[in-house]
């Protein structure tokens, strides 16, 4: 797997890069801005990219939206520290897949990247719900349990993780799901995050 470390931090681009080399198969390049990153794209498409947010010449969010717009293939995970609805927000409507903290475990980062590349939106779990200071907003429109739903999908679970949490079967998970998006005439899961995420 071909992957991009963007950070403006050194030590952190340098231990990314020794850290998800030792996967077999991987190679990583590094960017300090997302500008540089935007480039490096151009020479060569990574299969994932980690993305910081704030940087210096052009920032993590900025950076998403040009490399989604130039080149959709490129999946593109936020790598940061903030936990802020607003960055969020703003990062999933940029178009990215996912959003981890700094502060996840190596093995962590790992298996959400292999994620990330089979198609998956991923969330830390310390981002979404717990990173909220008030209660998760209620969207008048749905029931309380799709507004429950709603909010899972939003931190990056899986119809089976949803169906495990709430006592429910994947199935029912599901037609929750497929309601939800219809009921907010929305395309899919990624359009259900950002949503959530900028109306929260």
């Amino acid at each position: 797997m071909d992957l991009l470390v963007v950070d403006d931090d050194g030590l952190i681009r340098d231990s990314l890069k020794l850290l998800l080399e030792t996967e077999e198969g991987w190679s990583v390049r590094c960017a300090p801005d997302g500008a540089e990153a935007f480039r490096l794209c151009g020479e060569r498409r990574p299969d994932v990219a980690l993305m910081d947010i704030r940087m210096p010449v052009c920032d993590g969010v900025a950076a998403t939206k040009r490399i989604k717009e130039a080149y959709p293939e490129v999946k593109i995970v936020m790598l940061t520290t903030f936990t802020d609805d607003a960055y969020i927000a703003s990062a999933m409507e940029a178009g990215a897949e996912g959003y981890l903290l700094k502060s996840t475990p190596a093995d962590g980062i790992v298996e959400r990247i292999r994620a990330v590349e089979k198609g998956a939106m991923v969330f830390d779990r310390g981002v979404g719900l717990s990173a909220k200071k008030t209660a998760a907003p209620v969207f008048g429109r749905l029931t309380e349990r799709e507004n429950e739903v709603l909010a899972l999908v939003a931190s990056g679970l899986s119809n089976g993780e949803i169906a495990a949490k709430l006592f429910l079967s994947q199935g029912t998970v599901r037609n929750a799901v497929s309601s939800v998006l219809e009921k907010l005439e929305l395309r899919d899961r990624t359009q259900l995050a950002v949503y959530y995420w900028k109306n929260a």
